[in-house]
């Protein structure tokens, strides 16, 4: 597979401007025409076999990815909702790779230390193709805030896990305690890279009063906050959250002038589109690639264990709130259920297990879960939102 160059990214580019057209006048998810348009691009040519890597989606795709959605996200409605919304990306995270592992485990016959592994990895939701989609429909605004941030936080609950558990596939025996400690640290420290950056950007943003110098900054810190916190070993996707909300919300510290702050929303969200174009079109391209024919009946069995561990989760995570000021409705838990779909993040940490027990499989795996997610997922739930009013 080839490197991803500047023509490559230039073609890729316009096809996806073609498709967003085609998608928006057949009203059909943006995110799923463009995983069909990879599937179809990757028969033309060699030129277009890019090689999907983990350091391609981890370096470079996912600190803009995250930092748009955490700069868009807003703080009172955080807040208000951070009951729900922590319970379901944390305790809703674990619920889900443990029922995931262990139907795993007795329905594919997979060891435990592989069937552990993917079932972290596939825990981790991709709003991405939700929230497009979401653009098109008047949802309720808290339900796209539930999904939205839920995604943020256990995206970096999943990686802290992961990183636990890889660290156990490595010969290390952790205890509870070490493990409690290695997420503490993970989680806190992400946190705290984050918040850093977060600060110092809005210093440094006060001091400017070109629009473009405010836009580098900005860049500067969606990145720098996720290579800070991977060098430190914490959590980069917690570290480019933090920093992204806080850049986002601190109005009060009036850092950005106004054409500023309008030209920092506006790259942002042309950033979120060129990146998510071009990931979406490289899934499609390298699920054409990934030998899936070998493993159909494990791709059925994952694609049915994620479904049914995505139920426990949001079931078991949003009963105790039923009573309750915070109560999460049947349609809006049907909506979560359906829409957790599996995006960059699953890849990535797919992509990245080392040589062990069945990594084809668990790789060949998650490939199936993500385009099923995408494809009948993101397909299937225009409908369902119009049939759930």
């Amino acid at each position: 597979m080839h490197t991803l160059t500047i023509e490559t990214a230039e073609v890729l580019l316009l096809i996806a401007a073609i498709v967003s057209m085609l998608a928006r006048r057949l009203r059909v998810p943006y995110t799923a025409g463009l995983v069909v348009a990879g599937l179809g691009v990757s028969f033309i040519g060699r030129a277009f076999d890019v090689g999907l890597t983990n350091e391609l989606i981890y370096s470079v795709f996912l600190p803009p990815l995250v930092f748009e959605a955490a700069y868009q996200t807003k703080w009172k409605p955080l807040v208000a909702d951070l009951a729900v919304i922590s319970t379901l990306s944390i305790l809703g995270v674990l619920l889900s790779a443990g029922v995931c592992c262990a139907l795993m485990h007795y329905l594919a016959g997979w060891e435990w230390q592989p069937s552990l592994l993917f079932g972290i990895l596939i825990s981790a939701t991709d709003p991405v193709a939700v929230l497009a989609m979401f653009k098109e429909w008047a949802v309720a605004p808290r339900l796209k805030l539930l999904i939205e941030s839920e995604s943020l936080i256990n995206d970096g609950s999943v990686a802290v896990l992961f990183a636990v558990a890889l660290a156990a596939v490595a010969g290390a025996a952790p205890t509870a305690s070490s493990v409690v400690v290695s997420f503490a640290q993970n989680l806190l420290g992400g946190i705290g890279c984050g918040a850093a950056v977060g600060f110092g950007t809005l210093l440094l943003a006060g001091t400017a009063e070109e629009p473009f110098v405010e836009i580098t900054f900005t860049t500067v810190a969606a990145f720098g906050s996720f290579l800070l916190a991977q060098h430190l070993g914490c959590s980069g996707i917690l570290s480019t959250m933090t920093a992204g909300i806080i850049i986002g919300n601190l109005e009060a510290w009036n850092s950005f002038t106004t054409r500023g702050r309008t030209a920092v929303d506006s790259f942002w969200q042309y950033a979120a589109f060129v990146v998510n174009s071009l990931i979406f079109l490289l899934i499609g391209i390298r699920i054409s690639k990934q030998p899936l024919g070998g493993h159909l009946l494990t791709g059925a069995i994952a694609i049915g264990s994620v479904l049914v561990a995505r139920m426990v989760g949001v079931v078991a995570c949003t009963l105790p709130f039923m009573g309750s000021k915070w109560k999460v409705s049947g349609a809006h838990q049907t909506i979560l259920i359906w829409g957790g779909m599996r995006g960059a993040l699953a890849l990535a940490l797919a992509l990245s297990l080392p040589d062990m027990p069945r990594r084809a499989e668990v790789t060949a795996a998650a490939f199936a879960v993500v385009a099923f997610s995408i494809l009948v997922q993101g397909m299937t739930l225009s409908p369902l939102i119009a049939r759930l009013d």
